[in-house]
């Protein structure tokens, strides 16, 4: 922050420019306890629904009992699949649909929002109550007799095609819904048994329970007269939402509203349309009255899609000079038990991999299983954190075996500046990146040469002292059609309309500072909607660290097409031809002369009924669709020092500091504060968050009680820079960052674990890396054990 500019020392309007740390405007109706979530929507005459869930991670459905539940006092309704299906509610649709490697499309079983005949993971919604109050149907839903015959669970990835593993769809032999293989094996085999030296590690993905802040709600409304739905719903884009909504209820679009407020995080989970929402758009249009859905913390934990959930065999080959030759990455991805994501295993781990480091073959050889667990989506990065988890790992363990410097062999195999635009064997084109200078810049922060000394200081109290470097890079979300819309209110405010949407990270701030530069509107003048379906005609929705490049590219757009029609209305009022107006500092200029008028004043005569010829513009409104640019490559260099209790193995993570590279950084504030949650939520995951099932697929750490979230307590006060290069990509030269804090800590703080515990011989610990995981590992060390995988 010391790089920042006082505000203080700026004009009215210059501390709102591109490149200010300008405060979140939304933070001061947050902060006093004034916004609007999900659950604080309530409609005049709403019934109140809750889910009956499945005690059973599998088994077959052999009947449903509702009789004793419908005879409670105030209930409404009791559904099930069969009443769902009568009122056309039809199956969920995947989100993403990919090939194997045989060329074919990934098998697809049927997933309905209820259950027909088996369930598959505990908590599985299958049926659903709805009564005037929600104790209520709270009530009536423990009355609900399930008759379900017990089948064996399979849980574990790289257990889910053994061939006695249970199998959840007849359609689905061994549980592969995906066999995916991206790469040459025949020239990735041959580097591999060329090489001077071969990297092997067992990489296990730990699985997270995203744990948002506001667990999901949702109110559904239904006009009769019209046979149109509102659904008032926390999500990650109205647009494309809206646009599932009305697929799998089998009506047209303009039947279906979407309506998002605040929402209390996501990460990624609430992207997708639940089967909760469809139980609740059906009880509205049946009983012709509102019903309100509010999950509680214990129905998160097992109904919220999880993240991660991997297990690879990770192999890294060198030639004897340390140059790498090939990767490859061979293993299991998680789908839990319906269709969620399987690209962060797949095209994720191919785009993402590689990192910063010209690596001349890949190979990914991925088959993404069902087990019976809760579907595994989308999580802060998708693939990206897990991906460069894979390469700093191997690239350090590499270092170690070779006795190589860890730095050195890193700065030997960048991809050097004047490579620019390089081609990856991946198929990405890199469109600019400084990577060895950006690591020298982090060195320096870190004080790297100054560890010697506090690893001795740590030793003088007892501790062992690690340190691990990440050089990490990522592939932004792919290109999207993206809406730019911009509306001169009567009021004289000036309202932004784009199809990404806020759920944390604050675009209202840096898409005004966008417009305030390209326009000159003042800053306080500009609003932001995000959440109304009606009101887009396109829109992407926020993930994949790509929001200000689509959002931001499709504002200037419509700022360049609103000051077209203003050079038009201006070169009209002030009797000039248009080609003679010029804009510049929020003012229509005729060229040559001192005659002009200000964007918000002509803005303002046309408000007051300024008749113009129909030739002309009537208005300066616009309404654009972007294409969306190319994706970007953030990346940067996360280095973390990590202290450990040998006689405990209680790790703490005393020193933390990076460097980004995130292009053109159009608000430094908001870009710090998000690489610092990304990076709370790595070290969560390197050191604390363990989700655990038994053998029949029970969630044992199914509470705050058993399942560990980072607190403030966890984490140190960090160090950070910026090394900006500019994307060529997109018009504002920025690359994303919301994903970036995740993929930078997992293998810092890991590669610090392991560089800590070196002396005892121990190559890897997989995460989370809990103080009994640890201390067991340092045990069997000093028991003379070999070295091995600590699992």
């Amino acid at each position: 922050m010391d790089d920042y500019i006082d505000p203080a020392l700026l004009g009215p309007e210059e501390k709102f420019a591109i490149g200010q740390p300008v405060p979140r405007a939304e933070d001061p109706v947050l902060l006093r306890g004034a916004g609007h979530y999900a659950d604080d929507i309530s409609l005049p005459g709403q019934a109140y629904a809750v889910m009956v869930r499945s005690h059973l991670a599998h088994g077959r459905i052999r009947g449903i009992d509702t009789a004793a539940a419908r005879a409670m006092p105030g209930v409404l309704a009791v559904y099930t699949a069969a009443d769902l299906e009568r009122g056309g509610i039809g199956p969920l649709p995947p989100r993403q649909v990919m090939n194997g490697r045989d060329g074919k499309p990934m098998l697809m079983p049927t997933h309905y929002a209820l259950p027909k005949d088996k369930v598959r993971y505990v908590g599985e919604a299958v049926s659903v109550v709805v009564a005037e109050t929600q104790a209520q149907a709270r009530d009536a839903a423990e009355l609900v007799g399930l008759e379900i015959d017990p089948l064996p669970a399979v849980t574990e990835p790289a257990c889910a095609d053994a061939p006695d593993a249970p199998v959840l769809y007849d359609e689905v032999p061994a549980n592969v819904g995906l066999d995916f293989h991206f790469g040459d094996s025949e020239k990735v085999t041959a580097a591999f048994a060329n090489a001077a030296h071969v990297t092997k590690l067992r990489l296990r993905n730990n699985r997270i329970i995203v744990n948002a802040m506001e667990p999901r709600a949702a109110v559904a409304d239904y006009d009769s007269e019209r046979g149109h739905w509102t659904l008032f719903v926390g999500c990650q884009g109205v647009f494309g939402f809206r646009n599932y909504v009305a697929q799998v209820c089998g009506v047209g679009r303009d039947k279906v509203r979407v309506l998002t407020e605040r929402v209390g995080g996501s990460f990624g989970m609430k992207q997708p349309t639940f089967p909760e929402y469809y139980c609740i758009l059906h009880a509205a249009r049946e009983l012709r009255r509102p019903v309100k859905w509010t999950d509680d913390r214990s129905g998160s934990f097992v109904s919220d899609t999880h993240g991660r959930d991997a297990d690879f065999i990770a192999e890294l080959a060198l030639d004897r000079d340390g140059n790498v030759t090939a990767l490859r990455l061979t293993g299991y991805g998680d789908l839990g038990a319906y269709y969620g994501a399987p690209g962060p295993s797949t095209r994720n781990a191919v785009r993402n991999t590689l990192g910063v480091y010209k690596t001349p073959l890949i190979e990914v050889s991925t088959k993404c299983v069902f087990t019976n667990t809760t579907p595994v989506g989308a999580y802060r990065g998708a693939g990206r954190p897990e991906a460069n988890y894979y390469m700093e790992r191997l690239v350090d363990t590499a270092a170690r075996e070779l006795g190589i410097d860890r730095v050195e062999l890193r700065r030997k195999n960048h991809i050097p500046a004047e490579a620019m635009p390089y081609k990856a064997p991946n198929g990405t084109i890199y469109d600019s990146g400084d990577f060895t200078n950006l690591l020298n810049d982090a060195l320096k922060l870190a004080d790297w040469d100054g560890f010697d000394a506090r690893r001795e200081e740590s030793r003088r109290r007892g501790k062992l002292r690690g340190r691990g470097i990440s050089d990490y890079l990522e592939l932004t979300g792919p290109p999207g059609r993206e809406m730019g819309g911009i509306r001169f209110e009567p009021n004289g405010d000036v309202t932004l309309i784009t199809g990404t949407l806020d759920y944390g990270q604050g675009h209202w701030s840096p898409f005004a500072q966008v417009l305030a530069a390209r326009l000159g509107i003042p800053f306080h003048r500009i609003k932001l909607v995000q959440g109304d379906s009606d009101q887009l005609i396109a829109g992407g929705g926020t993930g994949g660290s790509k929001s200000m490049m689509t959002s931001g590219v499709a504002i200037i757009e419509a700022a360049d097409k609103c000051i077209a029609a203003g050079k038009e209305i201006a070169g009209y009022v002030l009797e000039a031809a248009a080609a003679d107006i010029k804009f510049r500092g929020g003012r229509f200029v005729i060229a040559g002369t001192d005659r002009s008028i200000g964007i918000m004043e002509l803005a303002e005569k046309i408000r007051g009924g300024l008749r113009l010829p129909p030739e002309l513009p009537q208005s300066l409104d616009v309404a654009n669709i972007s294409d969306g640019p190319p994706s970007a490559f953030p990346n940067g260099c996360h280095i973390a020092e990590v202290e450990i209790d040998p006689e405990t193995g209680v790790v703490e993570v005393v020193k933390y500091s990076f460097v980004n590279d995130f292009g053109v950084v159009i608000n430094p504030l908001l870009v710090t504060g998000q690489a610092h949650g990304g990076i709370v939520q790595g070290i969560g995951q390197a050191l604390l968050e363990h989700t655990v099932y038994d053998e029949h697929g029970q969630l044992l750490t199914g509470s705050y009680m058993d399942y560990a979230l980072p607190r403030a307590s966890d984490v140190p006060m960090f160090a950070s820079a910026f090394h900006p290069v500019p994307a060529k990509t997109n018009q504002l030269g920025a690359k994303g960052c919301g994903e970036a804090g995740c993929a930078g800590a997992l293998p810092s703080v890991m590669n610090a674990l392991v560089d800590a515990l070196a002396e005892f011989g121990i190559r890897h610990i997989d995460m989370p890396a809990t103080p009994e995981r640890v201390w067991r590992a340092i045990r069997d060390a000093r028991d003379g054990e070999p070295p091995m995988r600590r699992g």
